[in-house]
């Protein structure tokens, strides 16, 4: 895989939630938040796409998102999402986390990807294949992480981040 991007369209019960809890969002890296959803280059990984309903998952592969990611600050503190690991076949996206630079997990599952709502493939005019659709939520580890660092409880798992748009370069 060549690259191209996952834009996630940011949802507003998630960012109602963030100003709720005082947490101011951001990018890392080479991320960038562009008109309410926030972009990450895919920077390598491999992926299959086969007719729905002949074989499950129908997505399957990985797509990686090496230096780049999302940040949660509140005070003093400030929690980074980085290297994001997409694999559809689980509907798992994995990820580092550090809390005011000091490492806190590596290759932790961050959240939970809900297909169900995946539109079918589109290919784009620029040789590029389009999935979107894919519900991404909060996982159950970082929620629990997310409120032991920020001292509250109010992060749930399965709380809807946004939606997702995944275009890969198809040469």
């Amino acid at each position: 895989m060549t690259g191209k991007t996952t834009a996630v369209a940011l949802d507003k019960g998630f960012t109602d939630a963030l100003t709720s809890l005082g947490l101011t969002p951001g990018v890392v890296g080479h991320a960038t938040l562009d008109s309410g959803s926030v972009i990450f280059p895919i920077t390598g990984g491999s992926v299959k796409y086969y007719t729905p309903g002949t074989v499950e998952p129908y997505v399957q592969g990985d797509i990686k998102h090496n230096g780049s990611g999302l940040s949660l600050a509140a005070g003093h503190t400030t929690v980074e999402l980085t290297n994001f690991d997409i694999d559809p076949g689980t509907s798992l996206l994995y990820g580092d986390v550090s809390v005011n630079g000091t490492p806190a997990a590596t290759h932790a599952v961050l959240f939970n990807l809900d297909g169900s709502t995946l539109q079918p493939l589109q290919t784009g005019a620029d040789e590029t294949a389009i999935l979107q659709g894919t519900r991404v939520l909060v996982s159950e580890d970082a929620a629990a992480l997310l409120n032991k660092t920020f001292n509250t409880d109010a992060v749930k798992a399965g709380l809807l981040v946004g939606i997702a748009t995944i275009t890969l370069n198809t040469k």
